[in-house]
């Protein structure tokens, strides 16, 4: 018997997965200038099944119901507008949705088309390269993984109306520009593949590791972003090295999550990881899409990061890890992106295969130690670096990571860390 409780369960993980779709295939009939009216379809839609499915069931093909009733309202709302100048019924697309005679049948066609193109063209404007990366990603979480602006103010440490503003910039930049939903042209197919990839994983790096608040977790979003991926990965146009190897790296790390985690909500450090809890099926998956980025004559980050990755995989006990391995990966990865931030992982590989001492004065020699002053992972580093020979220091440097990060589970550890010492 279905229970509102589960009902309302049920309705929110089909929001999650569906509305990107229904959002995408609503923008196709209306134009990406209503963007907003097509989420407008979606949330009425969803509102419909929270009031239908308590009292007659839910159907046997939930999301065959959510389209079917979001088809109705967008066919009711292109009949009243059928004279006004709302919609752009020139255009090829909707060209065949202003006749009554004709609009069922191409709004039935329409929704019975590919899904995962319509959803892949609508990356595509979302990362449309005018538009800042950080509202491309706001854009994609809020029309394409159906997350509301309070979720992604959340996540990115902004304000509900700071979101909100930068959403009405991006689609009134839609609106004037009338930037329709489609893949770039071949010789543009690198380019704005290389930027929907990189949306796609910073969105899976927020949900992998989140970098504010009570969840370090966040499994919606690395499902999300993960699906978003594997569409690039099965559609002949998008079928590029670098979106294997950034679908191999995903997987990799998704196998590690349920053991990253105790019952408790506190971290669980891959030393201290039980390894019978990682999902060989996904590091099957990872292998084989590693396997398949191995063509054309390009070596990305994507590819450095998921060997980084493998490595992490395969060894059955941390004592087995290897190393060496994992520092000529950075070795690769630092020449193919340079800077700061993987700078520090390296070190971290370096402290392993060399010890404390050469690691000290390596950091002393990086040109990026004062940028690293501003990262909690330096400084927790540090501590773990000191922890078996100065305590003391090694508590400093833990106290200055706690201040700078965001997140309420690393504080937790760092906390930890620091009884660990004496």
């Amino acid at each position: 018997m279905n229970t509102t409780s589960n009902i309302k369960k049920l309705s929110e993980d089909l929001f999650r997965h569906e509305s990107g779709k229904l959002t995408a295939v609503l923008t196709k009939m209306f134009g990406t200038e209503n963007l907003d009216l097509a989420e407008d379809v979606v949330q009425e839609t969803f509102i419909a099944a929270m009031k239908v499915w308590p009292l007659k069931g839910v159907p046997e093909n939930p999301a065959a119901w959510l389209f079917s009733a979001a088809k109705n309202k967008a066919i009711d709302i292109l009949r009243r507008n059928r004279f006004t100048s709302r919609f752009d019924f020139t255009d090829p697309d909707r060209k065949l949705l202003q006749s009554e005679y004709t609009l069922m049948t191409t709004a039935d066609k329409i929704m019975n088309q590919s899904v995962s193109d319509d959803l892949l063209r609508m990356m595509y404007a979302c990362c449309h390269p005018e538009i800042a990366p950080q509202n491309q990603i706001i854009l994609i979480l809020k029309t394409l993984c159906g997350m509301s602006t309070g979720e992604i103010a959340r996540a990115f440490l902004l304000t509900e109306g700071n979101v909100t503003k930068k959403l009405y910039r991006t689609k009134e930049f839609y609106r004037e520009n009338r930037i329709r939903p489609e893949f770039p042209p071949d010789n543009e197919i690198f380019e704005r593949t290389e930027a929907v990839l990189r949306a796609i994983y910073l969105i899976y790096n927020e949900g992998y590791n989140a970098t504010h608040g009570e969840e370090w977790i966040r499994k919606d979003l690395v499902d999300q972003s993960m699906y978003l991926c594997r569409l690039l990965a099965e559609n002949e146009r998008t079928r590029l090295p670098e979106v294997y190897a950034a679908l191999a790296l995903m997987c990799f790390h998704a196998s590690r999550m349920s053991s990253r985690i105790s019952k408790h909500g506190d971290i669980i450090l891959l030393a201290e990881q039980d390894r019978s809890k990682w999902n060989t099926s996904l590091i099957e998956e990872g292998n084989y899409y590693m396997n398949k980025a191995a063509f054309g004559d390009r070596i990305t980050s994507y590819h450095a990061e998921a060997a980084i990755a493998y490595e992490h995989c395969i060894a059955k006990r941390f004592e087995d890890t290897n190393w060496k391995n994992i520092l000529s990966y950075y070795d690769v990865l630092a020449s193919i992106q340079p800077g700061s931030v993987v700078a520090l992982h390296r070190m971290v590989a370096i402290y392993q295969v060399y010890g404390a001492t050469y690691t000290l004065n390596e950091v002393e020699k990086s040109p990026y130690k004062e940028e690293w002053e501003s990262n909690y992972i330096y400084y927790s580093l540090l501590g773990d670096i000191y922890a078996a020979v100065v305590p003391t220091e090694a508590e400093n440097n833990y106290r200055v990571a706690i201040e700078l990060t965001r997140s309420d589970a690393e504080k937790k550890l760092l906390r930890k860390k620091i009884e660990e010492l004496y």
